[in-house]
């Protein structure tokens, strides 16, 4: 057995912590997403000012909303309807649970992998987080991500009429493939997880 004051010990010493140090690489790539959620955060008020002026007969607001939404019809658009109203609504839910998802991966993430937060007993401490480790917060990514393609896939199939018969089978196909990948995650995450012992009589 090695002592604790074994020099070849202490040599390796400065490697591990190092490696243990790397950690911190991470910390400009949460930044980043922090940025990214700034973006989401301008798009939604951009496209809800859209929404709000073309409500008050906005011709420029109303050809901005349909173009960003790819809605097309047969004759001109020159009023809101109840289906571009849908799709923008749904575009702007759409942009709400990506920035849950980026909220997940900024804060399960960095309390995962870089550093702990130290929340306890803070206010506004996520329920989550209390209990999060990497395979909590894989499955709650990709339940995250079935939620977002839902809203999607309900997106493409209101504004059925502007997409080919071969683009909604995919994004049915693919909208299956996240759900049983996200099964396939969750039931993995239950079988390695160690069993319990029972409580002793």
């Amino acid at each position: 057995m090695a002592s604790l004051n074994d020099p070849t010990d202490a040599r390796l010493r400065p490697l591990p912590n190092l490696i243990f140090a790397s950690r911190w690489l991470q910390l400009p790539l949460y930044l980043g997403l922090i940025l990214a959620q700034g973006v989401y955060v301008f798009h939604f008020w951009v496209e809800l000012v859209h929404l709000i002026e073309a409500a008050f007969g906005g011709k420029a607001a109303l050809e901005q909303l349909v173009t960003s939404i790819g809605y097309k019809s047969d004759v001109a658009v020159t009023s809101l309807n109840e289906t571009i109203i849908m799709l923008v609504v749904l575009a702007l839910i759409d942009v709400v649970m990506i920035s849950n998802l980026l909220i997940m991966v900024i804060v399960g993430g960095y309390e995962t992998f870089v550093s702990r937060l130290r929340l306890e007993g803070h206010p506004d401490q996520p329920e989550w987080l209390s209990h999060v480790n990497a395979s909590v917060l894989k499955v709650k990514l990709a339940t995250a991500i079935i939620g977002i393609s839902s809203i999607h896939l309900l997106k493409t199939f209101i504004n059925a009429a502007n997409y080919s018969d071969k683009v909604l089978l995919w994004q049915t196909v693919i909208h299956i493939a996240f759900l049983f990948s996200a099964l396939a995650i969750a039931l993995s995450d239950r079988l390695m997880a160690p069993t319990r012992e029972p409580p002793a009589h």
